[in-house]
């Protein structure tokens, strides 16, 4: 199991447990965390799952896909540790991600 830190924009925290193989914004919409709108439901054609990733995740999480660097070049609120959720796959070196969900998604 990897457990993966969800915080709001306010600064609630969600910490979540999950196995293996699914993505980040299928850890937050199984477990309830506020959010992730995910509106496309993982297909990368959107943007209602953007996260910020913790600056020390942010080597571990894998590159931007061209597809997904379209998706969050839609987002006002997009930073340099901007991601989509749903193109970061979990895997045991995911073990304690944090990542902050933006005030509103789009």
């Amino acid at each position: 199991m990897v457990n993966i830190q969800f915080i709001e924009h306010d600064g609630k925290e969600h910490s979540v447990e999950v196995s293996t193989g699914g993505s980040v914004m299928h850890a937050a919409i199984t477990n309830g965390v506020p959010g992730i709108d995910a509106d496309c439901g993982g297909s990368c054609s959107c943007a209602t799952c953007h996260v910020y990733v913790n600056a020390e995740w942010l080597g571990k999480v894998g590159e931007l896909s061209p597809t997904e660097e379209a998706m969050l070049s839609l987002s006002t609120d997009r930073k340099d540790n901007s991601r989509l959720a749903c193109q970061i796959q979990v895997t045991e070196g995911l073990d304690g991600l944090v990542v902050t969900t933006p005030e509103f998604q789009f």
